[in-house]
């Protein structure tokens, strides 16, 4: 493990596994301390910047790079070979599963469930000499669930109690309660038609968000 004592604050009972480098240093003109909450898990071969706060009771599988400027919330879990680039925004109860790619300017709402394979864009037009005055990543409202190997465009927001098929590509925005699914991903019903294909539970396993 590479650690930086000086840029890097952690709580009790953080466990960190083998290869870790913990402080890694942005070019950003000020540097602010790496602080990682109580009871954490960094497993092996993960990387996290300075200039980042995370929760308490927060877990990363294996290989994880967590970039500068990123806010994580409490009960968060970041699966193994994912990616947050900086000014990422990832509030409590948050999982990200396997292999997601999270740009720049993203912002990921409480209680949200990504998949496997998840890939979020930030730029319309990458090779434009102004791009990053423009750059935006999705908006995932909170309690949304996203399927794997779906495809998010820039500016995007996903409405809350949202359920998003897997393999699909959302270019528009959704709003809450519906599910959408395909390439582009089209509204298909709402949230609370939606039936346990397994039988197991009798009701919709999907419970709309009270308003």
């Amino acid at each position: 493990m590479d650690l930086f004592p000086q840029y890097v604050i952690l709580g009790n009972n953080v466990k960190i596994g083998k290869f870790v480098i913990l402080g890694e240093i942005p070019r950003v003109e000020k540097i602010q301390p790496l602080e990682i909450g109580a009871d954490t898990i960094i497993r092996s071969h993960s990387v996290i910047y300075t200039n980042t706060t995370i929760g308490d009771n927060f877990q990363t599988g294996h290989g994880v790079l967590i970039r500068e400027n990123c806010v994580i919330g409490k009960n968060v879990s970041v699966g193994s070979h994912s990616v947050l680039e900086r000014d990422v925004i990832l509030q409590d109860n948050v999982r990200i599963h396997s292999n997601v790619f999270i740009p720049e300017y993203t912002c990921i709402e409480q209680n949200a469930w990504i998949g496997p394979n998840v890939v979020m864009t930030n730029a319309y037009h990458p090779l434009c000499s102004k791009v990053k005055e423009c750059l935006k990543g999705p908006t995932i409202r909170s309690h949304v669930i996203i399927g794997a190997h779906v495809t998010i465009a820039p500016y995007v927001t996903i409405g809350e109690n949202v359920f998003i098929g897997a393999g699909s590509v959302v270019t528009k925005d959704i709003p809450d309660n519906m599910v959408a699914y395909g390439s582009p991903a089209r509204i298909i019903k709402r949230i609370d038609q939606l039936k346990c294909k397994t039988g197991i539970k009798n009701k919709n396993p999907y419970k709309s968000i009270p308003k």
